[in-house]
């Protein structure tokens, strides 16, 4: 795999941080079906330690230099670019009127827009959204398959590994951009900045995975939530809700997680003072 595609697909595992701010407000019981866990722990740890070395430093450093208007707009320029994948799986999906206004939101930000730095499609009505290659085999029937926490890229499932190669050889303009021009290494740098742009984001919402006493766990099940909405478009059924929380099971002892959690906080104050 070119580096240029593992360094853009790096930053798609750090956005689980800003969903945790959703996923925390549920009490759910931590998913068992998880069998290839040790060798997930072990990728977890590795992505956590490139992380804290590498990745958030230069986040950190990018948020010093910018202010929040400037990084607003290359998250928006971002966001814009790579509205195509969500386009082509829309179509993949057989939703033309999806398709259609992810079309106009695109071509309105990046004329109106100034190129995609602001977003005044969004001002005009046009919703944003957010599709990719793993929702299509979802909604095409594909089983979700194990989970699968991958070094370098992050939260996946066997279904949605797929998305990675084909979202982006076909689809990503970053890609395709990287793929098709050669500065010198120079190319890549849209991607390095997509990747940047992202792990600042996710920034603010580091507190929330410190307080959590296995944040393992809480990313695994964050992701697996947050996929379950986006097939859904954001309302899945509450029968398969109630089964991913483990609602459904006589055991469950709702009083019993809290309980974990809180022996956590107490013996980690530092960390759980920052929720």
């Amino acid at each position: 795999m070119p580096s240029s595609l593992r360094s853009s697909l790096l930053g798609r595992w750090l956005p689980v941080l800003a969903i945790a701010l959703l996923a925390g407000c549920t009490i759910a019981k931590p998913r068992t079906d998880d069998p290839l866990e040790k060798f997930n722990r072990g990728a977890y740890k590795f992505n956590d330690a490139v992380d804290k070395a590498v990745i958030r430093p230069v986040a950190l450093g990018y948020r010093k230099v910018t202010n929040p208007p400037v990084r607003r707009s290359f998250s928006d320029f971002f966001t814009n670019i790579r509205m195509p994948i969500t386009v082509a799986n829309d179509l993949l999906q057989a939703r033309p009127k999806q398709a259609l206004q992810s079309t106009g939101r695109f071509l309105v930000n990046l004329t109106l827009g100034i190129g995609g730095f602001f977003d005044p499609a969004s001002q005009l009505g046009l919703p944003l959204e957010d599709n990719d290659f793993g929702v299509t085999l979802a909604r095409w029937g594909a089983p979700e398959g194990d989970y699968l926490m991958l070094p370098l890229l992050g939260p996946s499932t066997v279904r949605d590994i797929w998305q990675r190669p084909v979202d982006s050889y076909f689809f990503d303009p970053l890609t395709l951009f990287a793929n098709n021009h050669h500065y010198n290494g120079l190319q890549y740098m849209p991607q390095m900045m997509y990747l940047v742009t992202i792990r600042s984001r996710a920034i603010d919402a580091e507190g929330f995975l410190q307080s959590a006493y296995d944040p393992y766990v809480f990313i695994r099940d964050a992701y697996r939530q947050q996929r379950l909405y986006k097939i859904y478009d954001g309302n899945p059924p509450v029968e398969i809700i109630q089964q991913m929380q483990g609602l459904d099971e006589q055991n469950f002892d709702p009083e019993e997680l809290l309980d974990q959690q809180h022996q956590w906080e107490n013996s980690h104050p530092g960390q759980s003072s920052q929720r």
